[in-house]
C-alpha cells in the first residue's frame, strides 16, 4: 500500500510508474498488491521512477508492508 500511495501522491499511474522505472505493468501491480517481492534492483527503480529516496521503499519492503 506504501507504494501506491507514493504513486498516487506524486499523480502517477500504474503505466507511467512502470515506464519511468523500466518495469512491465503487470509488475508494478504485482508488487502493490504484495503478490510480488521485488528484488533490490527492482526496487531502486521504482525510487528512480517515483523520484524518491530508495530507502524510502526499502524500510516498508523490509518491514513486510
Amino acid at each position: 500500500m506504501h507504494l501506491r500511495r507514493l504513486r498516487e501522491d506524486r499523480g502517477l499511474t500504474l503505466e507511467e510508474l512502470a515506464s519511468r522505472s523500466g518495469l512491465s505493468f503487470r509488475g508494478v501491480v504485482y508488487i502493490e498488491h504484495g503478490r510480488l517481492n521485488p528484488s533490490l534492483i527492482t526496487l531502486l527503480n521504482l525510487a528512480r521512477g517515483l523520484q524518491a529516496e530508495s530507502s524510502s521503499l526499502l524500510i516498508v519492503f523490509n518491514k513486510g508492508n
